[in-house]
């Protein structure tokens, strides 16, 4: 055995994760509002990238500018000989198809354009057409602790109370801790507390749900001791103990079944009006439309795509006028940089509009006739029909909506796991079969409530095979009730 050193030639594969190689991934997985965040750090980063400021054609134009990135601009001479004169490296080709990426035809515009009002009047809209700033909730309780208190002593009681109020209203905190800790008597805590507890809104700065809803009661004149005998025993409510309800505060069943509507009209958390943020609003990636043949017709949402270029003449003249090596190699990284992002862009727009093409030939039943015809479907089955890997669909599904006749969804939506059908019969999908079990249980008859061995049952003679325990899951993640309670529930009048 010879222990002399000796030079080995060895060829073995590797995959680099360069970064821009890595940029691409993540723009692939992330959401619009995330792409256009990273697009914006890029502008202002890169002196090469600008954004499209050209306006989209109205659908009777006849053409339409192409809100995809790379392929909107058309080099002219300068641009030319500069992509002529870059090295292979500075390309980095991604291979973009772009043959299914945006439907030229038909579009989703508005009826009344692409910009100005809905009653086509010349002025724009003015600050009085913004919604005012909502009130805080502690600037409309601490109005009324000034316009409440007079007393210094009490006021600062009163400001220490509306400092440890919770979002829902509620303050849990005993009177005797919050003496201790100010260094003041209990009683005048509590009679400032039971001062406080009748500002606006009502059932504010209780210290637990009975309370709060006793407060709002008292405010209507309807506390009386079968409605507090209630209040007390909300946990029999909790189990829908009709009957024992009924034993415990002394009613019969219309009165209990009027108590128990007069406790829905409350509110159980008054302060959660308040600081509220706004509803964030999906925006679809896909927009989806039938055609005139009845079939399906997508294409990329263009509000949602970003719109930038490459200022190939800039760099064409910072080229010719910069004689600096270290400018040279700057000009060139940020070119190839921006090259780079537009590349992504157009990969991620022509993946999503793959993907989501396929799954709606898959899902074709669904989107015709509703959700008890939608299929089992995994990502290796989209994964193979479109030639990627699983991870890609997977990161192309992630965050990305559709916008369809039926709704909004996410692409996730539309992939469930199969549940084997009865004699090796045909799988079905586990969202359909929890529509069906919602369904039956909506029509069962309140004299024969179906017990989860009934839903089985009902289920196989469908041709589903499923077990019980299965139903069970399924009927908790729907929220709905076992069949002894929903049974003590319907032997009451409602």
């Amino acid at each position: 055995m010879s222990m002399a050193p000796r030079l080995d030639l060895r060829q073995s594969q590797s995959l680099v994760m360069t970064p821009q190689l890595r940029q691409a991934i993540k723009l692939l997985q992330s959401s619009n509002l995330e792409v256009a965040a990273f697009v914006e750090e890029e502008l202002e980063r890169n002196p090469l990238l600008e954004r499209d400021e050209r306006i989209l054609a109205g659908p009777d134009d006849g053409h339409r500018v192409d809100p995809l990135p790379a392929a909107a601009a058309a080099p002219d001479s300068h641009s030319a000989a500069v992509s002529d004169a870059l090295p292979q490296e500075h390309a980095s080709p991604l291979d973009a198809d772009w043959s299914n990426v945006y439907d030229a035809g038909g579009g989703f515009e508005s009826p009344y354009g692409r910009g100005g009002r809905a009653d086509f009047a010349d002025d724009l809209s003015g600050v009085e057409d913004l919604a005012a700033a909502g009130r805080t909730l502690r600037e409309h309780l601490g109005e009324q602790v000034r316009l409440t208190f007079r007393d210094a002593r009490d006021r600062l009681i009163a400001a220490q109370l509306l400092a440890m109020v919770d979002a829902a209203g509620r303050l849990p905190v005993e009177d005797a801790a919050i003496a201790e800790a100010m260094g003041c008597a209990p009683e005048k805590v509590q009679a400032v507390r039971a001062r406080m507890q009748r500002f606006d809104p009502p059932g504010m700065f209780a210290r637990n749900l009975a309370e709060c809803l006793a407060i709002q009661l008292a405010e209507q004149n309807r506390l009386d001791p079968a409605m507090q005998a209630l209040l007390d025993n909300l946990d029999m409510l909790a189990r829908r103990d009709r009957p024992g309800l009924m034993a415990v505060c002394g009613v019969d069943a219309e009165d209990m079944a009027e108590m128990i509507a007069e406790l829905k009209r409350l509110d159980p958390k008054p302060g959660a009006s308040f600081d509220q943020l706004p509803a964030a609003v999906v925006v679809p990636d896909v927009l989806m439309r039938r055609a005139e043949d009845g079939s399906w017709l997508l294409e990329l949402n263009p509000e949602t795509l970003p719109r930038v270029l490459v200022n190939r003449g800039f760099y064409a003249r910072c080229q010719v006028g910069s004689r600096s090596r270290d400018d040279k190699v700057f000009l060139a990284e940020k070119l190839q940089s921006a090259n780079w992002l537009l590349k992504s862009l157009e990969q991620r727009a022509s993946t999503i509009i793959k993907v989501a093409q396929e799954i709606v030939r898959r899902q074709d039943g669904f989107f015709r006739h509703g959700v008890e015809y939608l299929r089992p479907l995994i990502l290796r089955d989209i994964a193979e029909e479109v030639q990627m890997h699983e991870s890609t669909v997977s990161r192309v599904t992630a965050n990305k909506y559709i916008a369809t006749p039926r709704g909004t969804f996410e692409l996730k939506y539309f992939f469930t796991t199969a549940i084997a059908g009865t004699h090796g019969g045909e799988q079905h999908s586990a969202e359909a079969v929890r529509w069906r079990i919602r369904g039956m249980i909506a029509a069962e008859d309140p004299e024969a409530v179906l017990s989860d061995d009934a839903i089985v049952e009902r289920l196989r003679q469908e041709g589903v095979d499923i077990a019980r325990r299965t139903v069970a899951k399924y009927r908790e993640a729907l929220r709905i009730p076992s069949s002894v309670q929903r049974k003590r529930e319907k032997a009451v009048p409602a």
